[in-house]
């Protein structure tokens, strides 16, 4: 990037998206900050869920705050009504068919991205940073791809796998060759406003508390949740429920009934909204269906991977082959050895060591 070349960066308020801003602005470019309103909160500050959370309120008047300091001009644009067609309401819908969906990997490949990417052309940008944990680099032939961040343990990469390759090369990640303590550290050190603020741990539209998720579901398809029972593995009903969105795959809490031995979700069914229970064994697969699956640019299927199928999840070693359905953008992973709770509407990204590959959602998985 040439001196002065202006980048917009994404400033959601805390304090990853501060320290990307400043370290661009140390570099010299002609920074201008952009946060996106996609959700509003309740009024009442003690309502759960209303504070302390990715795209939060306060955070608008956090990220003006940190913009003022830095020197540099700040807008926020409402994107509420995309957000909720594209994240909301796939996330209400999802639940609602016994799915365990990924809303912050919708958010980011139907919102965020490509949003920052247009705003950048209505800003005279060339380049868009955020404050992503991931690397990008590139093919000996130039093509750029995703890396997984240096730090383990904030790596965004599994968010960004459906990233088009137009949008790769207008992307800057700051702190991809972070560690988050050093980033917390130069943010007190910068005295960048809400530099101690705690970490965003909830979905922005959800809220945090026992039982949040099933009432934000509850509130928005009242109609649509109905009870249904709870069998164990041989089929026996030992209990009911009030709806198959308060269920997903591995559960052990919560689940309303004692078998007097531990016990986890082992599948939902939304047509008869029957809840399984069984023993640890049943949540183990051996394959996996993906759909809606995208490719990194100039990869293609088959390939051997380390394939991630939540997102706090290591990785399992397998096989990518392309489905003999589903139109081309269908996948078949067969793993090197059984896998634990793969979800459906979870999504499974594909990795070669820490470089991105792919990925998709996954819709079946077969049971070892």
């Amino acid at each position: 990037m040439t001196s002065r070349e202006r980048v917009i960066v994404a400033m959601s308020g805390g304090v990853d998206s501060a320290v990307a801003a400043a370290r661009l602005v140390d570099e010299g470019r002609d920074v201008v900050g952009v946060t996106l309103h996609l959700w509003d909160y309740p009024e009442d500050p003690a309502s759960p869920g209303s504070h302390g959370r990715c795209c939060a309120p306060e955070d608008q008047y956090d990220a003006r705050r940190t913009a003022d300091a830095l020197g540099i001009p700040h807008f926020t644009f409402d994107r509420r009504e995309l957000f909720a067609k594209t994240v909301v309401e796939p996330f209400v819908e999802a639940y609602l068919a016994g799915e365990t969906p990924s809303p912050c990997t919708a958010c980011n490949r139907g919102v965020k991205i490509s949003e920052l990417v247009a705003l950048a052309d209505r800003l005279g940008a060339s380049r868009v940073a955020t404050g992503h944990y991931v690397r990008l680099a590139r093919t000996p032939e130039g093509v750029p791809y995703l890396r997984e961040g240096v730090d383990a343990t904030k790596d965004q990469s599994y968010f960004l796998y459906a990233t088009p390759r137009e949008h790769l090369e207008r992307l800057v990640f700051p702190l991809g060759d972070s560690l988050k303590p050093e980033v917390r550290a130069e943010a007190v050190r910068r005295a960048i406003p809400g530099a101690t603020k705690g970490e965003s741990q909830e979905l922005c539209f959800v809220g945090a508390g026992a039982g949040a998720y099933a009432a934000f579901v509850e509130k928005r398809a009242p109609s649509r949740v109905r009870p249904g029972p709870i069998v164990d593995a041989d089929g026996r009903v030992v209990g009911t429920h009030e709806g198959i969105h308060r269920f997903t795959i591995g559960q052990r809490k919560g689940l309303g009934v004692a078998l007097g031995k531990p016990a986890f979700v082992t599948s939902i069914d939304h047509e008869t909204a029957t809840v399984r229970l069984g023993e640890g064994e049943g949540l183990e697969s051996i394959a996996a269906e993906v759909d809606d699956v995208v490719l990194a640019p100039g990869v293609s299927l088959p390939f051997d991977a380390r394939v991630r199928v939540r997102y706090r999840h290591e990785g399992a070693e397998g096989r990518v082959e392309l489905a003999a359905h589903g139109g081309g953008t269908t996948a078949i992973v067969r793993f090197a050895k059984p896998v634990r709770a793969v979800s459906r509407g979870q999504v499974a990204v594909f990795y070669d060591g820490d470089r991105v590959l792919g990925g998709g959602r996954l819709c079946y998985s077969h049971a070892s």
